[in-house]
């Protein structure tokens, strides 16, 4: 084993020890004893308070009491930075542990939904990181770890947590601001209360803000299969292929499709002259499942393509279907050729 291995064994064996030490004294972490200790801190109150956000994030220690006692504590608009400086500071540090200890080791070894999740990420990047920011359905401090054994760019990873974790991180400020409030008997506590609630109502509402935001495919796309698409490319019909993955992916493991061009879907919009050729005439569009070409295929839409087809289960389904991997270069379509 070398010295590297040796580092990573050693950081994860120092991480569950110190994950089961916060374990056993969680109930020590306290509003009360949190004002202690800020207050003890004078000046330095608040970078203490976002250093201890930031560790129990690392440690599996629940945020979201933190998050209500940084209202409590700080007030609404204070407290909201320091909640949201301190779990990202903290999401980050874990996210980087996870890169550095487990990475490899999951891209041999992922299955399941920790292969589900690194597809997503690679299929949707920062909207990915969005979704599950605005949308708590995985324990924040789990996802924290299993985005960091994905291959998002740390910046997208980080800007993406702050902004997305805003809308949450400063509806439970306030909640935990008009809490104490209300034990304080402070002035407006109804209305305070009130406002608290719609807050919270408004989170709640941010699925639709999502679906919208990730883009998914119409229910009206029409669609084909990789089988269908072999089909019409045996038969020599006239059809385009294009593949909206980026370069690294289209001449990756999974391959790419002979005769397909190749525009990666950030690239699309100022590229779609390339695919004039081929407006009147049927484009099979296709990435690694389907997430980034239903993007493409509404955006070909919106552009005045007669008929863009999106490629329902991808180059995973076309590897899967083809029993094999096809790496001839990129070139453009027989079909867009024959309409030049």
């Amino acid at each position: 084993m070398n010295r590297t291995r040796w580092l990573r064994l050693a950081l994860a064996l120092a991480l569950i020890a110190a994950v089961a030490v916060a374990f056993y004294y969680r109930d020590r972490l306290s509003l009360d004893t949190l004002d202690a200790s800020i207050k003890q801190a004078g000046m330095l109150g608040p970078l203490l308070f976002m250093a201890i956000y930031a560790l129990a994030t690392v440690l599996f220690l629940p945020g979201s009491v933190l998050t209500l006692a940084g209202g409590a504590l700080f007030g609404p608009v204070a407290g909201t930075f320091y909640n949201l400086t301190g779990a990202t500071i903290g999401a980050t540090l874990a996210f980087l542990v996870a890169r550095y200890i487990a990475s490899e080791w999951a891209a041999r070894k992922a299955g399941g939904r920790l292969k589900q999740l690194m597809e997503g990420v690679e299929n949707e990047g920062w909207r990915f990181v969005a979704f599950t920011r605005l949308v708590p359905l995985f324990p924040f401090f789990l996802l924290n770890y299993a985005l960091g054994l994905t291959r998002i760019r740390i910046s997208h990873y980080i800007i993406s947590t702050y902004v997305f974790m805003l809308p949450g991180a400063f509806a439970y400020t306030y909640l935990g601001y008009a809490g104490r409030e209300a034990i304080a008997g402070g002035e407006g506590m109804i209305q305070k209360g009130m406002l608290a609630l719609a807050l919270l109502g408004v989170v709640a509402f941010l699925p639709r803000l999502v679906k919208r935001l990730r883009g998914a495919p119409a229910a009206s796309t029409e669609k084909l299969s990789s089988a269908e698409l072999k089909q019409r490319l045996d038969r020599h019909d006239d059809i385009a292929v294009l593949d909206v993955r980026p370069a690294k992916d289209y001449t990756g493991k999974l391959g790419h499709i002979s005769g397909s061009l190749n525009i990666p879907l950030d690239e699309l919009p100022k590229r779609l002259s390339e695919l004039e050729t081929c407006r009147e005439l049927p484009i099979a569009v296709i990435c690694r499942t389907n997430r980034m070409s239903g993007r493409a295929v509404e955006l070909l839409r919106a552009a005045g393509f007669k008929q863009p087809l999106l490629v329902d289960d991808g180059m995973v389904g076309w590897q899967r279907q083809s029993g094999q991997v096809t790496t001839t270069s990129a070139t453009l379509s027989p079909a867009c050729k024959r309409a030049r």
